[in-house]
């Protein structure tokens, strides 16, 4: 899976947890989910949680915490999927 396919799912798994949809028009790797999409830190763990159950990944909490953007997220994926193979 290439980073564009997830940066498209990841992008398909955060819109479950934004209320305003505009807020997504423009993301990039360098949105802050927090921050720029307005997710609270408990929806932040859901968004975890699913990206575990799309990407068939374990996330610990030490790469969880390093989540803060889109690409921050991404990386950490790819990293877990690459340690996988």
């Amino acid at each position: 899976m290439d980073r564009e396919a997830v940066f498209t799912e990841m992008v398909g798994i955060i819109r479950e947890y934004v209320r305003d949809p505009e807020l997504l028009k423009n993301v990039t790797n360098q949105t802050d989910i927090i921050r720029d999409l307005r997710v609270n830190s408990a929806r932040l763990v859901d968004i975890i949680i699913k990206s575990e159950d799309v990407f068939g990944i374990e996330i610990n909490d030490e790469d969880a915490d390093r989540i803060r953007t889109i690409g921050d997220a991404i990386d950490v994926v790819l990293s877990l999927k690459r340690k996988a193979a």
